[in-house]
């Protein structure tokens, strides 16, 4: 099973900034079998350019939970799943800073759809997720939102695993710390 994660952060460093949402999709190879996605509370001020980017600002995250909150829910969901990101060592890194903050490890063996992605689609220009998606007809209703882009990425990894007859993990580039 794969969980497909995205989250959108108060900035661009895992040891400085605070994540602002989560999201996740467990993605059998298929379908999607399940999805989560929260705001949280960064216990911080969101950066003016952050709510330009993602449209989440301080009123938003105001009530929302703590990480060390949705914590459990978090590594109970993703329990014996590969973790998928576009970018995965900005995702994983963010996710890891927090759990060891809260005094806990966090280890999870990852595929990276972007390098994945120059891999089956090395003609094209620029790989970042936007840009993918107008290449490949992929519909992302709400870019720089977590689920938006959880759901850009399923179906870029999808797109992924057709083009090059992959099955489940079967020639992909899986990272283990």
């Amino acid at each position: 099973m794969y969980a497909v994660v995205d989250i959108e952060t108060t900035g661009g460093n895992h040891k400085t900034g605070r994540i602002i949402e989560l999201a996740v999709a467990l993605f059998d190879g298929k379908s999607i079998v399940k999805t989560f996605d929260t705001l949280i509370n960064p216990d911080c001020e969101i950066p003016y350019f952050i709510t330009r980017l993602t449209g989440i600002d301080n009123s938003m995250v105001r009530n929302a939970p703590r990480f060390y909150q949705i914590a459990r829910q978090f590594i109970e969901i993703t329990a014996g799943c590969i973790f998928v990101a576009h970018n995965v060592t900005f995702d994983y890194n963010y996710i890891r800073q927090e759990y060891k903050e809260l005094g806990y490890g966090f280890k999870m063996p990852r595929i990276c759809t972007l390098q994945e992605s120059r891999k089956t689609f090395p003609e094209f220009s620029s790989h970042g997720l936007g840009n993918l998606c107008k290449s490949l007809d992929i519909v992302n209703i709400n870019r720089h939102r977590a689920m938006g882009d959880v759901m850009a990425t399923t179906q870029l990894l999808m797109k992924i695993m057709e083009i090059r007859q992959l099955e489940y993990l079967n020639g992909f580039t899986i990272k283990n710390d």
